[in-house]
């Protein structure tokens, strides 16, 4: 898998990562050679999209073979024909799976290019199409209609605004221009809608912007937690709500889902989403999970945090962290000071899950990234610090 460089990171980020990568234990248990085959796959894979876009239906409105059509046929309309097939996961029942084509070689580059940010290009990876603010240069001469090839700055460092550009750019497909140059960047307003419309990506992917909004939900999957109707979960980390909201679907809506997080405009996005899926067992609270602990007696009819010790049957703690693991990627940007200071937060949070779950609760500690520091030696810290976690296997 060479289409796309390697994920690059700053130097001192990438001597941690080599250092972890390469420790002892890997090379004793699987050899030099075979340790450093499987770092650079790690970071050859993490610049390239995954081999399936990933949904989970919404079975509280709808049945998995009747939102299977539904995407079948939305998924067609965008392909214009290609045969793409919507399959079902072999052992997640709610889970469809629709096949990531490419990359595609043989795609003819246009003389007129476009150029855009980093993020901007990894949503068309997934299968977006390019909106105006995530344009930052265009060629001299493009006009609306105009056939253009479309190229990720993976280092920002593209001037916004200028005529060519000879630094490192990934070509991610072809487009058409809603828009010229001079309606892109001699704008006096605020920058928004349409600029590129994606006809050739290199990866071809389905677009999900608003498509079948009630009935689909792009995200992790959270079986492994095993909710139960009627008992009491806690979200701690909870935004935008696809996991919250997953939980409730699992326990058919009945009990009680508890979604807190920090930011009230996340919390804002959780409430919508619960009301978007039609499920009423959520309850959102913007509070920071480091403190939801109550060292003092609550009054009996407060629903939100701070919670009494032993208050839930389950606990998610899908963690803030690094986020090394999110595909594609092609430069990493965050600082070794920045990669290393989830792991204190992560712990303070797992502390206070540990004492708000019940006797024979269940608690899933959760990460999108890739470090040993956020997750193997969270995992061994846990078990040496409270002796009443026992490890369950996924």
């Amino acid at each position: 898998m060479s289409f796309f460089p390697k994920i690059a990171f700053q130097y001192e980020v990438e001597e941690y990562l080599t250092k972890v990568f390469r420790n002892n234990e890997l090379i004793t248990a699987l050899g030099t050679q075979e340790a450093e085959n499987k770092y650079q796959s790690l970071l050859s894979h993490l610049s390239h999209p995954p081999a399936f876009t990933t949904v989970r239906v919404n079975t509280h409105l709808a049945s998995v073979k009747h939102v299977k059509k539904l995407l079948f046929e939305e998924i067609q309309k965008q392909f214009k024909g290609l045969h793409v097939p919507v399959l079902e996961h072999p052992k997640l029942q709610d889970i469809l799976l629709i096949p990531v084509i490419g990359p595609r070689r043989d795609l003819k580059k246009h003389a007129s290019e476009v150029i855009i940010g980093a993020q901007c290009g990894y949503a068309v990876l997934r299968g977006a199409h390019v909106y105006v603010p995530g344009i930052v240069s265009t060629s001299r001469f493009v006009k609306a209609g105009d056939l253009v090839s479309v190229y990720s700055d993976i280092e920002g460092k593209c001037k916004r605004g200028a005529k060519e550009f000879d630094g490192v750019k990934v070509f991610l497909g072809n487009g058409i221009s809603e828009l010229s140059r001079s309606e892109i960047f001699n704008s006096s307003g605020p920058l928004k809608g349409l600029g590129i419309r994606m006809i050739e990506p290199v990866y071809l992917s389905p677009s999900f912007d608003n498509v079948l909004p009630s009935h689909l939900f792009l995200q992790v999957c959270f079986h492994i937690l095993d909710p139960q109707p009627g008992e009491k979960i806690l979200d701690m980390c909870a935004a935008p709500g696809g996991k919250t909201t997953h939980l409730a679907t699992l326990m058919h809506d009945q009990g009680e889902v508890i979604a807190m997080d920090k930011t009230a405009n996340k919390v804002k996005k959780i409430k919508q989403n619960a009301e978007l899926l039609q499920l009423n067992c959520i309850k959102a609270f913007c509070y920071d999970g480091t403190k939801a602990l109550s060292v003092e007696k609550r009054e009996d009819k407060q629903e939100g945090p701070p919670f009494l010790p032993e208050s839930f049957d389950r606990i998610l703690l899908d963690a803030p962290c690094s986020g090394m693991g999110q595909r594609p990627n092609m430069a990493y940007s965050s600082t070794l000071k920045e990669v290393t200071s989830y792991q204190p937060l992560q712990r303070k949070l797992f502390t206070v899950a540990v004492k708000l779950l019940k006797p024979g609760g269940v608690l899933v500690y959760s990460t999108c990234t890739i470090t040993l520091s956020e997750n193997e030696e969270q995992v061994a810290w846990a078990l040496k610090t409270f002796p009443c976690l026992h490890l369950h296997p996924q």
